[in-house]
């Protein structure tokens, strides 16, 4: 496998599986777009041991062998894996935090075993390795300016929480299938939803009642997380900010459909999608030329 392949491989990958991200990625200058495809490439493919329906082998042994060569590819040695080469390259070339992977493979094996979450505070440790890492992991492909890059952590952070809660309360029926709950227990009694409620074919009134409170939930994550954008440089602006309306919009399209998670999976219609595309390539274009003319001093 060659870093070309391995790279159009995670390009691939995060084409197939992470369409609102992929379409943000577009708005990135070229060079970044594979570091960022890399970083969800490897993501998903961990994700996909864990969670694939169609995974039929030792899940535990498929991670625990990905977890190795992980390690290994980290220490210099070789791998033979076709997605870790563009990820490993990207770790090295960003000088990204082995705590970070070693946070996030971690994750990927609590959801082997660990089903339900007593309270929002044990959801958020889960969430720290699935999700926040992620947003610090892209945060130097991303480049804060200089200087901001420690202020610029926490908002990354935020933005990987809000876009996995809202994940969370848009597949709640498929992640029940699986044998999860990704709802507190605490929250769940708190509103009176029993786990039997989470598989009926409709939602009931006290459920869409506890998807209303975890929505405003992930509200406070997108708002904590809008600092960090103009942390960035500004080529990386536009691909925030449509990321972020893209996951809002999922969330928003759940508000619309009166939280009713169970009788259907909540889209952005692609035609908002693309809508809301373009009104941020005209600010990409605008600010990768200004970007270059600052460095190059082109006219």
């Amino acid at each position: 496998m060659t870093l070309t392949a391995s790279y159009e491989r995670c390009r691939r990958l995060h084409a197939a599986h992470g369409r609102s991200y992929y379409l943000a990625t577009r708005l990135l200058p070229a060079w970044k777009r594979r570091h960022v495809h890399a970083l969800y490439g490897f993501a998903r493919y961990a994700d996909e041991i864990v969670d694939s329906f169609a995974m039929t082998g030792d899940r535990a042994r498929a991670l625990d062998r990905l977890a190795g060569q992980v390690s290994a590819g980290l220490a210099g040695g070789s791998v033979d894996d076709p997605v870790l080469p563009a990820f490993l390259h990207t770790v090295r070339s960003f000088g990204i935090g082995h705590d970070d992977v070693a946070a996030f493979l971690g994750a990927m094996r609590a959801d082997l075993t660990v089903t339900r979450y007593p309270t929002y505070d044990d959801l958020l440790g889960y969430m720290e390795g699935s999700a926040a890492v992620i947003g610090t992991m892209m945060l130097p492909v991303l480049e804060p300016v200089p200087g901001a890059e420690a202020a610029a952590r926490e908002p990354a952070r935020q933005l990987g929480l809000a876009f996995q809660l809202t994940n969370f309360l848009r597949d709640v029926a498929e992640d029940l299938a699986r044998g999860r709950i990704y709802l507190p227990l605490e929250d769940l009694a708190k509103f009176g939803v029993e786990e039997a409620d989470l598989r009926r074919p409709a939602t009931g009134p006290a459920l869409r009642e506890l998807l209303a409170f975890e929505a405003d939930r992930a509200r406070e994550h997108y708002r904590a997380a809008a600092p960090g954008v103009e942390l960035l440089v500004a080529s990386s602006r536009p691909c925030i900010r449509a990321a972020r309306d893209l996951y809002g919009g999922i969330l928003a399209e759940i508000e619309r459909g009166g939280y009713t998670v169970l009788e259907r999976r909540a889209r952005v219609p692609r035609s908002r999608r693309l809508t809301l595309f373009g009104r941020h390539l005209l600010a990409s274009a605008v600010a990768g030329r200004a970007e270059l003319r600052t460095l190059v001093g082109a006219p």
